[in-house]
């Protein structure tokens, strides 16, 4: 009997140094769950830009006003009913601009559109 209890001792050790100390136990399942965490938050991240992006998209394919907004914004259009100016700070250099004809005076140029 008493060997009978060695060897259920010596099997219950060794499951616990595979469950605890291994590569495959305890260690690795928290590492796991980190793993699962951190790429759960990206996904989330990603989620709420496709969010943003489908809806631009819809507001680009349906509106005028975005597709006006991305001109001013991205290309430096302005509309033909619109005047542009550009303030520059005294004392800096006068910078050559194809939308304005003198920035130095600040006058107004408009542009097509």
């Amino acid at each position: 009997m008493k060997w009978l209890a060695a060897a259920f001792g010596l099997v219950l050790l060794l499951l616990q140094y595979r469950l605890w100390l291994s590569d495959d136990g305890v260690r690795e399942v928290s590492r796991l769950e980190g793993a699962v965490a951190k790429q759960r938050a990206e996904n989330e991240r990603l989620s709420e830009r496709n969010q943003q992006l489908a809806a631009e998209v819809r507001d680009l394919k349906s509106g005028v006003t975005a597709l006006e907004e991305r001109a001013r914004s991205d290309l430096g259009m302005i509309a033909s009913n619109e005047t542009f100016y550009q303030v520059v700070p005294r004392g800096s250099a006068p910078v050559e601009n194809s939308v304005s004809h003198d920035v130095r005076t600040h006058t107004a140029a408009a542009a097509p559109h």
